[in-house]
């Protein structure tokens, strides 16, 4: 499976006008299908829907600049570590991001859309939870 960056930034531009519905649904999606990872946030998630919005920005402002993008992924992962976040956390994210950003892309959401977001998302978690796992080793 290959990501094709174009069809990343074109849906992801489909989808930035609703901003903090995005992550609001994201979170909302997330706890309801995988309760069990709750705990791991705070009570009131207004900073971090605002963190979320502002990593997915970077992450697709970044695609092509992979040196920046590893070292951002990798922050990430060590910090999520530290919040408790385990490998088996990161499927159920991926899966909420999806629907998500297929919720809010509409027509532009797309099969092809689809399978570029998932291996751009498998990149994404693979970074992070090495980096996570070398931070607690």
């Amino acid at each position: 499976m290959t990501a094709d960056l174009s069809l990343i930034r074109s849906s992801f531009a489909a989808v930035q006008p609703h901003g903090s519905q995005v992550t609001a649904y994201f979170y909302d999606h997330l706890f309801e299908h995988h309760p069990g990872v709750r705990p791991l946030f705070a009570p009131h998630l207004d900073e971090q829907r605002d963190r979320l919005w502002a990593a997915l920005g970077a992450l697709v402002s970044n695609l092509e600049n992979t040196e920046a993008l590893t070292g951002m992924l990798q922050n990430l992962g060590r910090r999520h570590a530290g919040y408790g976040a385990l490998a088996e956390h990161y499927p159920a994210v991926g899966t909420s991001l999806i629907a998500t950003l297929r919720h809010y892309a509409g027509d532009a959401w797309t099969p092809a859309v689809e399978e570029s977001w998932t291996a751009v998302y498998g990149v994404i978690s693979d970074t992070m939870v090495a980096a996570g796992q070398a931070s607690s080793n």
